[in-house]
């Protein structure tokens, strides 16, 4: 990639579901840069899973983390995976937008229900009193504000989401 081209880092944000680990990988491979799952660098720095966070002190400690290790994170060339709830943090998002092209993944919610199934195991950081709707609805309005770029993931595959998003980062299409 040429600098007049290079999107910086690649950051991709999305509910659970959306493809952001699968997509990111390809994505990756595609276009000779390298992986980061944050949710596999919460979890190395928090020393358990995300859904052991989120039952043991709560889905704020989970988004505290997320933070943190965002926060931190000081990568070039890479594309990055972020947990769902990544888009809480407004400082979190600024620092990756500062060095990277934002990404929305935007899947519908049938279709994060269907890929996700018992949402209650996956660490999914959300109010114990909130519905997957409500959650979904709230996330998706702070997914279109942090995007610079958003892909429709429905009736697609995952190599064809990672074809889309090529697509977009290197045509003039905003």
């Amino acid at each position: 990639m040429s600098n007049q081209t290079d999107p910086g880092n690649l950051v991709l944000i999305g509910m659970p579901g959306s493809g952001k680990s699968t997509v990111g990988v390809l994505l990756a491979k595609r276009l000779g840069l390298g992986f980061v799952d944050t949710d596999l660098l919460i979890q190395e720095e928090a020393g358990r899973t995300l859904q052991a966070i989120v039952d043991q002190d709560g889905y704020e400690a989970l988004r505290q983390i997320e933070e943190q290790v965002l926060l931190k994170l000081d990568v070039t060339h890479k594309v990055i995976s972020t947990g769902g709830s990544a888009v809480y943090s407004a400082r979190a998002m600024e620092h990756l937008k500062s060095n990277g092209t934002v990404i929305f993944l935007d899947i519908p919610l049938d279709l994060v229900i269907e890929r996700i199934g018992d949402h209650s195991m996956r660490g999914i950081s959300r109010r114990p009193d909130q519905s997957l709707q409500a959650l979904f609805e709230e996330r998706f309005d702070l997914y279109s504000r942090y995007a610079d770029l958003s892909v429709k993931g429905a009736g697609l595959n995952q190599d064809q989401v990672c074809e889309a998003v090529v697509e977009r980062l290197f045509s003039d299409q905003p």
